[in-house]
């Protein structure tokens, strides 16, 4: 099966669902690695140009939630402060004038942040362990999201993994997410952006997006009462669902969805259709097709790509 096009926005803001599992059975990923590996994302988050919307990490994969931006939004002097906490304020090493440009290409660019990510944490892993090898699976898969109520709604699936898999019953109560860390810290270092492209949440004050949002989560992820968290059948949840089934909001964020982890856009019909049509040729696709409709969800549309 040949391998797929990774499509980028690279002349534009755009928002990535990323997601990338572990090449070893079972559950590799044990608490302290999950707390070294958010360790690195935070790191890392520092150091390139972009913006942490939310991550979920587990067992065997992760989920990121980001948005990068163009080469022209990272300054000069933005290089020279990324360099700094790069390399340490106790190195020696010297910015170079003439490679300013080639640290600019790779600090805004999504596939280095993601290659770092998972080449650091493989060589935490395999020293830790004793072992040599690959940790990962080949490639990531990203998702090209749109801001607004898409956004959220994808957000809220990352939030709910653990949920999903029986770990917790509030989301908030796992360590290694965006909303766990939202509820721990109160978005501590600001490592988390919470623009979410909606003007309902466009309010300066984290603790009220923070309620609005965990508000939402519930809701929505059918979490809205204490004595219904696991109302969910524990058979469906986590599994996909037949096909032409009418589902839920909430079936949808505490099942598996795989319109929002393994699809090339996501969002409104005309977000999906420009975005079609902007990369047509690079898809490789002759002729026009439509947005698939994510049944449970409101004017949630979907374009996947198949080889």
């Amino acid at each position: 099966m040949p391998r797929l096009r990774r499509i980028l926005i690279t002349d534009q803001p755009a928002v990535y669902h990323v997601i990338s599992r572990s090449a070893l059975p079972g559950l590799p990923i044990s608490d302290p690695d999950k707390e070294v590996f958010f360790n690195i994302l935070k790191f890392l988050t520092s150091v390139y140009c972009l913006d942490l919307i939310g991550f979920c990490i587990m067992g065997d994969h992760f989920h990121l939630l980001v948005q990068t931006y163009p080469q022209e939004k990272m300054s000069d002097a933005d290089v020279g402060r990324s360099f700094k906490i790069y390399y340490g304020d106790n190195s020696d090493k010297v910015l170079p004038a003439n490679q300013i440009s080639n640290f600019r290409q790779k600090w805004t660019h999504l596939s280095q942040y993601v290659k770092e990510l998972k080449q650091r944490f493989t060589h935490y892993y395999n020293k830790h362990y004793g072992r040599k090898g690959y940790f990962w699976t080949d490639r990531y898969k990203s998702v090209i999201v749109e801001k607004g109520w898409t956004l959220l709604n994808c957000l809220a699936y990352i939030d709910l993994n653990p949920v999903r898999a029986g770990l917790v019953q509030k989301p908030e109560d796992y360590p290694w997410s965006s909303m766990g860390y939202l509820a721990r810290t109160g978005n501590k270092d600001g490592l988390l952006t919470l623009d979410f492209g909606l003007e309902e949440y466009n309010i300066d004050d984290v603790a009220e997006q923070f309620r609005m949002y965990r508000e939402y989560v519930y809701k929505h992820g059918g979490l809205e009462k204490p004595e219904e968290y696991f109302s969910v059948d524990k058979k469906k949840a986590g599994k996909g669902q037949k096909k032409g089934a009418k589902l839920t909001t909430a079936d949808r964020l505490l099942s598996r969805t795989r319109y929002l982890t393994e699809g090339v856009f996501v969002g409104s019909p005309g977000f999906v259709k420009e975005q079609f049509q902007r990369f047509k040729d690079e898809l490789g696709v002759k002729r026009d097709r439509k947005p698939h409709k994510i049944s449970g969800f409101e004017n949630i549309y979907s374009f996947r790509q198949t080889p």
